[in-house]
């Protein structure tokens, strides 16, 4: 898709100075450029002289040697001028880089909903390379472009202002070519960056689920759409290459004409005598200075459009709003209920997905959600942990609103344990510690949670003990073991309140025998709150909540709900009969 918005540079420079911008190492860069273009400038009438007073008997040392002189001095001073400019745009990227990361962590899991995470990637790396290579870059050669056409003009003006005005008609013509051309490849560049991301997030979807794309045989589905992904880059790359392919054959040529007229007019210029062979050679290699930087010009605006459009998706994720109660206050829940009143919820303002929930859950109990699948029981877990926040009603922890709190000091007194068990790429011992890193945990309390889990048999098998990598999202382990190193990560936690999603369902009947032990144990004093898919799981709890498209149709243990809620009778007649 090709993206046409006008875009104003003032933004860009804003986040760039927002970085903490080494004024000092870019002020450095740019003075070692402008210096080296300087000396190069001095090459050239040097040059003249030699030339000038060129013979083998009176061949002149003294401007052999100045010669030498600038050329070393401009490879010293070009050498600083790269590596300072690279360090300024190394520091920006990494700058921008870290606030990117740092904003993505804290935003809210709604953003993450919407946004898919190939684009987000690709925004914190492509994006990022995009600003970068322009102040490395781009930006110093545009400087020193100039400083090199308005000195070189300016010496050719004093040397010889008929051969330079003679000179200076291309440069209507180079005008005129360039700038149309540098607009539409301003607009291919900015297409190809959008479906470069677009391209990101497709590769890393499918191959982070390698596994279901092979079961289902989906290949030749994404083969197609892979190959459909990349013709859209080839097309888009080919099109920047017939722009490419324009702009050097005719710079070539309008610099050849530019030449052939210099060398023609200079020579019978030389053949009368009103200018010498040296003046001569000077135009020619000032003439050099002069369209060579005109020809990257083309490139710089190119990729100053690609720096405008990536500033603008850059800024996009800076200015999204941070996940609220952060600056909540630190309250220790122990010993108080949760209360849900009248709590409402819908995505993106579509049909709610949560109406008018209201229960309790006291001190110590065990509370379990229960209804048909669809009905809205993981959206209120997502509410309990503060992923959304209610669009009507409240959740109170004793008589203060769960959003009155921080998110640290709420989050860090809830344990959960998911169905699908999340396990991050590392050892077992960094994902049961993960989220407590300012804490010492000792290897005593590690194999303490894990027999609790019953997970420290199985983790005594590995040959690295806690030291075993899992692999990415924990795909060296079976889905049982890394229930159990879930399971423990939760005990490790020692939180106030419990939150399960079926946290059993991935063992064989003696674990969950003994897991079902632990966890009694430690929902001693706690509130817990289960999503049950079997009602055998549930049939001890001391609330059971019935949810159905939204709503709940009724609350009670499991003997008064077989007696008054007809649809609960009949999954636990299906279930435990």
């Amino acid at each position: 898709m090709e993206n046409n918005r006008p875009t104003s540079i003032k933004p860009f420079f804003s986040l760039i100075f927002s970085t903490g911008l080494p004024k000092i190492l870019l002020g450095i860069g740019l003075l070692t450029s402008i210096i080296t273009t300087l000396a190069g400038l001095v090459v050239p009438l040097l040059t003249k002289n030699l030339v000038d007073n060129f013979s083998t008997a009176t061949l002149s040392t003294p401007i052999i040697i100045a010669i030498a002189i600038a050329f070393i001095f401009q490879a010293v001073m070009n050498g600083v001028s790269i590596y300072t400019l690279s360090a300024v745009g190394q520091h920006v990227v990494a700058k921008l880089r870290e606030r990117m990361w740092l904003k993505l962590i804290r935003l809210p899991v709604r953003f993450f909903d919407t946004t898919s995470s190939g684009k987000t990637v690709s925004r914190v790396v492509n994006d990022t390379n995009v600003v970068r290579d322009l102040i490395s870059d781009q930006f110093p050669q545009f400087i020193t472009g100039i400083v090199s056409i308005i000195g070189a003009i300016t010496i050719l003006l004093i040397m010889d202002w008929k051969m330079t005005l003679v000179m200076l008609i291309s440069v209507p013509f180079i005008v005129l070519i360039l700038l149309p051309l540098g607009r539409q490849m301003g607009k291919i560049s900015r297409s190809l960056q959008d479906e470069t991301a677009i391209f990101t997030g497709d590769v890393q979807q499918t191959l982070s689920e390698i596994r279901l794309m092979k079961a289902s045989n989906a290949e030749k589905a994404e083969a197609a759409k892979g190959k459909l992904g990349i013709k859209k880059l080839l097309d888009l790359g080919l099109k920047e290459a017939k722009i490419y392919a324009l702009i050097a054959p005719i710079m070539y040529f309008v610099m050849m004409v530019v030449i052939v007229m210099i060398i023609a007019y200079g020579g019978m210029r030389v053949a009368s005598g009103t200018m010498s062979t040296g003046s001569l050679v000077a135009f020619l290699l000032y003439l050099f200075q002069i369209i060579m930087p005109v020809t990257t010009f083309a490139m710089f605006f190119t990729q100053l459009q690609k720096a405008k459009g990536a500033t603008e998706r850059i800024i996009e994720i800076l200015d999204q709003q941070l996940e609220k109660g952060q600056e909540g206050k630190d309250r220790d829940i122990t010993g108080e209920s949760v209360h849900v009143r009248h709590v409402s919820f819908s995505y993106n303002n579509e049909e709610s997905v949560l109406q008018d929930i209201t229960f309790t859950a006291a001190p110590g109990e065990m509370v379990a959600f229960a209804g048909p699948s669809g009905g809205g029981k993981t959206t209120l877990f997502g509410m309990l942990e503060r992923y959304y926040i209610p669009e009507a009603g409240e959740i109170l922890i004793g008589d203060t609103p769960i959003q009155n709190m921080s998110l640290t000091s709420w989050r860090k007194q809830i344990g959960y344990v998911s169905q699908d068990s999340p396990i991050m790429a590392g050892t077992i011992r960094e994902n049961l510690c993960y989220g407590l890193e300012e804490k010492q945990i000792h290897d005593d309390q590690l194999w303490a949670v894990a027999k609790m889990a019953y997970a420290a048999q199985f983790i005594q098998e590995f040959p690295q003990g806690l030291d075993t990598q899992v692999g990415e999202r924990g795909i060296k382990l079976s889905g049982g073991q890394r229930q159990r190193i879930a399971i423990a990560r939760a005990f490790l936690r020692d939180p106030k309140i419990l939150m399960m999603d079926e946290a059993t369902a991935s063992l064989d009947s003696q674990s969950e025998g003994i897991v079902q032990q632990a966890l009694s144990r430690l929902m001693e004093g706690r509130t817990t709150f289960i999503i049950a898919h079997r009602l055998s799981t549930i049939v001890d709890a001391d609330k059971i909540v019935f949810i159905e498209k939204g709503k709940v149709t009724g609350i009670g243990t499991h003997q008064e709900l077989i007696k008054q809620h007809a649809l609960y009778r009949e999954f636990a007649e299906q279930q435990l009969t």
